[in-house]
């Protein structure tokens, strides 16, 4: 193990620092972000050091081998804890393992003669969160996402309003307890305390979306190496997130087999000349790749660029469409007119926008990590929107009305009434960051 558990360095508390670590199936990427680098004046963030290396030991949305996954974790800390000369002792994990999903939740409560008071706000979370039953799933967001007064919809801040009745919606993403106690226990073995985790499409939609983009309807979609996922927005709200466990490293294989060349030799196909829409002159252009196996003599496998496409454009338009239809069937409209945003490093293959505008009819862009401008070009691309996006999820929100160590610990329940205060002191607070 790289990070070893005696020389793990103490946390200084006068210097808090905050880690984020993207556990994907092509690569392992941390940035930190030191307490300066929080810019209000302009809602951006600084980070003071970035790491990345290729992942080992997950795919097919899981870890499949525990010691490769720790090891891999514990090289991109140690980068970005040299670059940033900080140390971390543990991190807020963003990844699409344990089939991500998510859930809505009501809750209503009566009303008395005086207006709405943050009493009456604490007790609809709590109604709404002794209504959660996820056996075998562990809760990583609770997500407040609209009030309503007498069954109007749509209130943003029902405070001070009067009326017979307080309504709730709550979004809960949940993950699969297994991969969740698997993922903590990889943490462990890199000497890594595991401090929350961020569903994989909700991190990049906080770094790839503008304000209005998250207001008017959007839906990010993230497309990985193991994995694609998607975040619905509306009204600066998050209301559901879709996953399906295909991603760029099944475009890798499918080149690999088609080709019959090595998975490096498809990745660099793929990575150099790949494209998911027709080009000019591909039907003349040859590419070479190496032959799997290593016979003597062999030599180069040469194809028309055009058949690479053959290859490609398939199996990212099956993708797309499988979860355009998981988003139909979820019955998470969006209002005509609402874009799509990608992220993810499968998202910069050539010609995967314009596949998204046929698939979604909708208009389609790549997305970057705009509130962090001061990152290297090289981790200034999509595929480093999640990373990004977890640090800027601790500097801004959304705040959540159930903090993230109590998640850790599935403390989900209502307070007791000795305790009703904090929470009501709790859901103020989410108020004043979130209204």
């Amino acid at each position: 193990m790289s990070r070893r558990a005696d020389a793990r360095p103490a946390a200084d508390p006068r210097a808090p620092v905050v880690a984020a670590l993207d556990l994907g199936a092509s690569k392992v990427a941390c940035f930190i972000m030191k307490p300066e680098g929080v810019r209000h004046v302009d809602r951006t963030i600084r980070v003071a050091g970035a790491g990345h290396v290729q992942s080992r030991g997950v795919k097919g949305g899981a870890i499949v081998n525990m010691d490769e996954a720790a090891r891999a974790i514990g090289q991109a800390v140690e980068r970005a804890e040299r670059a940033a000369g900080a140390p971390v002792s543990g991190v807020v994990v963003s990844t699409a393992i344990g089939q991500m999903a998510s859930h809505r939740v009501r809750a209503k409560v009566s009303l008395g003669a005086q207006p709405v008071s943050d009493g009456d706000l604490a007790r609809a979370i709590g109604m709404a969160l002794a209504e959660i039953r996820l056996p075998n799933r562990r809760p990583i967001h609770v997500l407040p996402v609209a009030w309503s007064v007498d069954g109007a919809r749509g209130v943003r801040d029902p405070r001070n309003m009067r009326g017979g009745a307080l309504g709730l919606d709550l979004v809960v993403v949940s993950m699969a307890e297994g991969a969740f106690q698997t993922l903590s226990h990889a943490l462990e073995l890199a000497h890594l305390d595991l401090q929350g985790v961020v569903a994989a499409p909700v991190a990049p939609s906080l770094a790839g979306l503008e304000d209005d983009e998250n207001d008017i309807g959007c839906v990010c979609i993230d497309l990985g190496g193991g994995s694609t996922s998607a975040a619905v927005w509306a009204g600066g709200s998050l209301l559901h997130i879709e996953s399906v466990n295909v991603g760029g490293e099944h475009v890798t294989s499918d080149i690999a087999r088609g080709l019959s060349t090595s998975r490096a030799g498809a990745e660099r196909l793929k990575t150099l000349h790949g494209s998911a829409m027709a080009s000019a002159n591909e039907d003349r252009e040859m590419l070479e790749a190496p032959p799997r196996g290593e016979e003597p003599g062999a030599g180069p496998v040469v194809v028309p660029r055009a058949m690479l496409k053959t290859v490609i454009a398939p199996r990212v338009e099956e993708t797309l469409e499988l979860l355009r239809d998981r988003l139909r069937q979820s019955g998470a409209g969006l209002e005509p007119g609402a874009g799509i945003v990608l992220t993810g490093g499968a998202s910069q293959l050539n010609g995967v926008r314009e596949l998204a505008v046929r698939v979604f009819d909708r208009p389609v862009r790549l997305g970057r990590p705009q509130r962090a401008p001061h990152l290297a070009d090289a981790a200034a691309g999509p595929a480093f929107c999640t990373a990004a996006g977890v640090l800027l999820r601790a500097a801004y929100g959304p705040r959540e009305a159930v903090s993230a160590l109590k998640l850790m610990s599935r403390q989900l329940t209502a307070p007791q009434p000795a305790d009703s205060r904090g929470l009501i002191s709790r859901c103020a607070g989410w108020l004043r960051e979130n209204l």
